[in-house]
């Protein structure tokens, strides 16, 4: 039997759409209990009314067990505090004081659970000017400042995926992790806080650190490229390969033996890292002369005799059928013919399994009471509509 590192921790997850509930997924992956509490109407707004038919959804959450509370009901918020103390975690990802508002804040629930990991998840942060602004993963990534370098600069374009939910999800985990170590160490609780913004500075440090440097020259989308020696070069059959050489002369001396051009070695404007970025363009521009000729196939043969860093550029239905992705076992199909992509971590060289499908809503909610309520209390909440259960939609 598999051994999950957090198999002993249960996490009270308050959250919808993305952010936190990636975050809670990878726990859940981990090995830990994870109950969603989902309200009237609907439960999680990523269902999209299809109940556990929702692929976004079954991504997010498979495994969880849910629960469904009207926490605007006296009785219903006094449930989900019963349960509070029974848990690890408690993960939201509310407005700024909303949860504080229902009754479920940081010092409701330390005060129940002193040592309890309170995780927070919220747009801009808990305080400062844009602290009650509404965010998403667009605002996420555009606040962060990564739309500023997609592309070439004066036309920031929107990106395809969503990246700021996604580390934001990834950086709560982390935090959450974290707290728990140091639980573990001291046997106190922690609060854990991280935003959008926050998150989103981790994955344009490169570029932040670029302003700083250049005496706070705005970097654009090729302001990396001399630096980090990349490129994206397009094949007489229509793929597109990319290339990272870095500073590595000996990647340099690889790339010329795959394009068969030595004599560049001895260009004055290449022969050293430094004069190479200095004289990027006039690089790249020889280069994709050179690519466009030839097929892809013929590149990829080229590049990987002589060891060098790249790989075809490939899209999604490209990296869910490449060999390595199936070696690497990281796609989950389901038996109704949706997928779901593994946890990304190996542990004694298995995968860890989740425990189950993604739940529909409130389908856990009897057993998950019982842990606080006896059977004829837990039959008048359902019969007053305080807790809830759809196990069919």
């Amino acid at each position: 039997m598999q051994h999950k590192p957090l198999e002993n921790i249960r996490v009270l997850e308050l959250g919808g759409y993305i952010s936190a509930p990636y975050a809670s997924s990878l726990l859940c992956a981990l090995g830990a209990d994870v109950v969603k509490v989902e309200n009237t109407g609907g439960g999680d707004a990523y269902r999209f009314q299809q109940n556990d038919r929702s692929p976004f959804f079954r991504q997010y959450n498979a495994g969880k067990r849910s629960i469904g509370v009207n926490l605007k009901h006296p009785e219903g918020l006094g449930l989900v505090q019963a349960l509070v103390p029974r848990f690890d975690v408690v993960l939201e990802n509310m407005r700024p004081g909303k949860a504080t508002a229902l009754g479920l804040g940081p010092d409701h629930c330390a005060a129940l659970a002193p040592a309890l990991v309170y995780a927070s998840v919220t747009g801009f942060g808990p305080g400062g000017p844009l602290a009650q602004r509404p965010a998403y993963d667009t605002i996420g990534q555009a606040v962060g400042g990564l739309y500023s370098v997609l592309s070439d600069a004066g036309s920031p374009q929107l990106s395809g995926t969503c990246v700021a939910d996604l580390i934001t999800g990834l950086t709560t985990a982390t935090g959450i992790l974290a707290a728990l170590v140091g639980r573990g160490a001291t046997g106190a609780g922690q609060r854990v806080e991280t935003s959008l913004m926050e998150a989103m500075s981790t994955l344009t440090i490169e570029a932040l650190t670029q302003y700083f440097d250049k005496d706070h020259q705005e970097p654009t989308r090729q302001s990396r490229h001399p630096q980090a020696q990349n490129f994206c070069l397009a094949t007489s059959t229509g793929e597109n390969i990319a290339i990272h050489l870095s500073s590595s002369q000996k990647f340099w001396l690889c790339f010329l033996e795959a394009l068969d051009r030595q004599d560049l070695a001895d260009d004055p404007r290449f022969v050293t890292f430094a004069l190479r970025v200095q004289h990027y363009f006039d690089l790249v521009e020889i280069v994709e002369a050179e690519f466009i000729g030839k097929p892809a196939q013929y590149w990829e043969q080229r590049l990987t005799a002589a060891d060098v860093p790249f790989t075809p550029v490939l899209t999604m239905g490209g990296f869910i059928e490449h060999p390595q992705v199936e070696w690497l076992d990281l796609i989950e199909p389901e038996k109704d013919g949706v997928a779901l992509v593994r946890p990304p971590w190996r542990f004694g060289g298995q995968r860890p399994e989740r425990p189950g499908p993604a739940p529909k809503i409130g389908q856990h909610t009897r057993e998950v009471a019982a842990e606080v309520y006896d059977e004829v209390r837990i039959k008048q909440l359902f019969a007053d509509e305080v807790i809830f259960e759809e196990l069919e939609a």
